[in-house]
């Protein structure tokens, strides 16, 4: 009977071990206990925000349900909240994530210090626009992965540390706008590939030494305390701005002079104006007497000298009296007749024309009054019409500029008559002319308050687009009202516009943070390349707004929306999307990507190219928004546009993740919005099983299967497309997204093979007809 319990208890107990380890197998596949704990703290550090999905307790991070958590197996590898209306603190336990690769914080209020112990594994770290105190953690010299950091736009002070020693993988390092004192630490010359280094506006000291090895692309150390020579290999740098500093007015040392004509420094003779006592301190034996005989032989040649040039002089002086008064009496004479002869209003005759329009001094256009700043020779821009296709134009005028921008041609090439424009867009007349004494009567300024009043900046750019006024655009989007709301993004708000003549247009007013960065001169700057940006299939510049701080964009208004819209949001409106209309989308979007890629100079990248940046007419053709706007997006917001596209939208391109972006990265953005035109899902959508979350991991190994291909194709198509057209525009998405930027087509290639498509297909209907 014992021994039958025996049996019956063994039974039992191996069972137990069973089911333990089944239970451990399920838990296996549960997030990494590690970082679940250390999400957990953070979560709780960050003061317990609402984000959706997140859990102090009891929920799995890598459920696909937390809001900018991304894992990699069981292991959380990147959380990205930027922009999230976050505070509190990070807490002392980041460095308990086991394979966190990314953290993207950026834009929050996040406060506290920076923990000074970090995950190993980490490659990126954004945290610039919030509020740390303290200092850099010199833990930096643990992270060996790291390729992109971002700490600008804090309150951090001290000194940079001196811990870059083997950080041979950071590209990115932004530092700018805090409180940071001292010299650039030695060790920071060891960032072999270091190619963007922004330290502006601190109070950092010290010579530009340590950093002219680096193989740097962008520097900005504008506006700190840096002194002596810049060094001469810094000058090759192609984006490097240095105002606001101490430095020398020379670039590099000089060699000492060696020719005897040019003059000495002040206390400082060279050998060869010396002495001879003081020039060869070798040969001065002779003592006192061979320096006082020197010194009186100098003596006397300085007073032969003195009696010549006086004598000179006052023959020059004899003779320009004796020419005064010859010519004087005539003179005055002549002046005294002409005087009588002529009326007294001509007085100002000699000063007619003498001042230029300056066409930037005048103030905005007030409501009601559409006055365009602008030289005479610029044709305004709303009466321009688009060209139909892209043109390069001879190498004799691609030099553009921006004073004395040439007309934009008609499509018959034929120029715009000026005559035939509306009086309300006409120039602004000269001002009235003044007599140039009536400027001095004024307060006599000293040099101190002169050099008080005078900005440190250059003067205003002239632009040649309509100026609108805050009060105008108050007043025609009834105070930025919601019910005029088209869309928020990362930069901006979009509002629609309704002008008194009926006529509607979008003003995308950007955000203060953005505002903030940006001076007068430098967002006029912007205007002018934007407006340089022609192309039917890029949305037009209509005007801008610079007044109070503020500044908005106003571009024409497209009825039908955004392809992202039309996509995912209206299913009625998806019915007329056509699998040629949606080729022609295709053809559109690649037609400007391929300008501004190619036939810009420079080249522009966008930066952003997404489905909600690409507007419908009422024709359905595509017009992309954004161009240009690259410049806005600073050092931080970058990580910030990182994290939103690879988490919220999923158009981000891999390299995109270590802060590097060029023309094969949009390319990569435009595969996944043909993605969208192929199968109607969205580029992320967390609704969906984890595995079919992220649009371009499910898709692209079905690409090359045409039985797969033909089920991922959008079902609201009803089958309507030829199966051999569908496989070209899946081979065209296949090639846009590698993994690789250097094995993606050039824009131009890409619609070539649009173009062969709508050919093909304008054939075929042609036959069947």
């Amino acid at each position: 009977m014992d021994r039958k319990r025996s049996v019956v208890s063994c039974l039992n107990l191996e069972i137990l071990v069973w089911i333990f380890l089944v239970f451990a197998v399920q838990l296996s596949d549960e997030t990494n206990p590690g970082d679940v704990a250390a999400i957990n703290n953070l979560y709780v550090a960050l003061g317990s925000p609402s984000l959706p999905g997140w859990s102090a307790v009891g929920e799995d991070p890598c459920n696909g349900q937390w809001q900018g958590v991304v894992c990699e197996n069981t292991n959380i590898i990147a959380i990205r909240l930027n922009a999230a209306n976050l505070g509190g603190e990070l807490g002392d336990n980041l460095g308990s994530f086991s394979s966190l690769k990314t953290i993207d914080l950026s834009g929050n209020h996040i406060g506290g210090s920076i923990p000074s112990i970090l995950p190993v594994t980490l490659q990126n770290i954004f945290l610039s626009a919030n509020t740390f105190t303290g200092s850099i953690p010199t833990s930096l010299s643990y992270l060996r992965q790291l390729s992109a950091m971002s700490l600008n736009g804090n309150h951090l002070t001290g000194e940079i540390p001196d811990s870059f020693q083997g950080l041979t993988a950071l590209v990115n390092l932004d530092l700018s706008s805090n409180n940071l004192s001292g010299p650039l630490p030695p060790t920071i010359g060891s960032l072999s590939s270091l190619t963007t280094l922004h330290v502006q506006n601190n109070r950092l000291s010290g010579t530009l030494d340590v950093l002219q090895d680096l193989p740097l692309a962008n520097l900005n150390v504008e506006n700190n305390l840096f002194s002596g020579p810049i060094p001469q290999k810094l000058l090759s740098i192609p984006n490097f701005l240095k105002d606001g500093n101490l430095f020398n007015s020379s670039i590099a040392p000089l060699p000492p002079p060696t020719s005897s004509t040019t003059p000495p420094v002040s206390g400082s003779p060279t050998s060869a104006q010396m002495p001879p006592s003081q020039s060869k301190p070798g040969k001065h034996a002779n003592g006192p007497s061979s320096a006082e005989s020197s010194s009186t032989r100098s003596k006397k040649s300085l007073s032969v000298k003195r009696v010549v040039w006086i004598s000179i002089a006052s023959v020059l002086t004899f003779i320009i009296l004796v020419l005064a008064i010859l010519l004087i009496p005539r003179r005055c004479l002549r002046k005294w007749h002409e005087t009588q002869r002529t009326p007294k209003h001509h007085e100002m005759a000699p000063y007619m024309g003498a001042r230029e329009n300056p066409g930037d001094s005048g103030s905005l256009v007030q409501p009601g009054h559409h006055i365009e700043k602008a030289p005479l020779v610029v044709t305004p821009k709303e009466k321009q019409p688009r060209r139909p296709a892209p043109i390069p134009k001879p190498q004799h005028e691609q030099v553009v500029n921006v004073q004395t921008m040439s007309a934009v041609p008609k499509k018959d090439n034929s120029e715009i008559n000026l005559s035939r424009l509306d009086s309300d867009l006409m120039p602004p007349p000269p001002p009235p002319l003044t007599l140039p004494q009536e400027r001095v009567a004024v307060k006599p300024i000293t040099l101190a308050e002169d050099t008080a009043l005078k900005p440190p900046t250059r003067p205003l750019p002239l632009t040649s687009v309509k100026s609108y006024t805050i009060a105008s655009l108050q007043q025609y989007t009834n105070s930025f009202s919601q019910d005029n709301l088209l869309g928020s993004g990362m930069l901006s708000s979009v509002y629609r516009v309704e002008l008194p003549n009926g006529k509607l247009l979008a003003v995308k007013k950007l955000g203060k943070r953005v505002c903030d960065q940006q001076k007068d001169d430098e967002f006029l700057d912007l205007v002018n390349n934007i407006d340089r940006i022609r192309h039917a299939n890029v949305v037009e510049l209509m005007g801008y707004c610079a007044e109070h701080g503020q500044r908005l964009l106003i571009y024409e208004y497209c009825s039908n929306g955004t392809l992202q819209d039309a996509l995912h949001s209206d299913d009625e409106f998806k019915q007329q999307l056509s699998w040629n209309t949606r080729i022609r989308m295709a053809h559109g979007a690649a037609r400007a990507l391929e300008y501004l890629h190619e036939v810009c100079e420079p080249p522009i990248i966008h930066r952003n190219f997404k489905s909600a940046n690409l507007l419908l007419d009422d024709e359905l053709a595509v017009h992309v928004s954004d161009c240009g706007l690259a410049p806005l997006i600073s050092s931080g917001a970058v990580s910030q546009l990182s994290g939103q596209l690879l988490t919220t939208y999923g158009y981000g391109a891999p390299e995109f993740e270590s802060g590097i972006y060029t023309s094969p990265s949009d390319v990569y953005s435009f595969g996944v919005v043909m993605l969208e035109l192929l199968t109607g899902r969205m580029s992320y959508d967390r609704t969906r099983s984890r595995v079919e979350q992220f649009l371009v991991r499910w898709a692209i190994p079905q690409l090359h299967d045409i039985d797969l291909l033909t089920r991922m194709v959008d079902p609201s198509l009803n089958g309507k497309y030829p199966i051999k057209s569908l496989s070209h525009f899946a081979d065209i998405i296949s090639r846009c997204v590698q993994h690789e930027p250097e094995f993606r087509p050039p824009m131009s290639e890409v619609v070539q093979d649009l173009i062969q498509m709508i050919r093909r297909e304008s054939h075929k209907r042609s036959d069947g007809e």
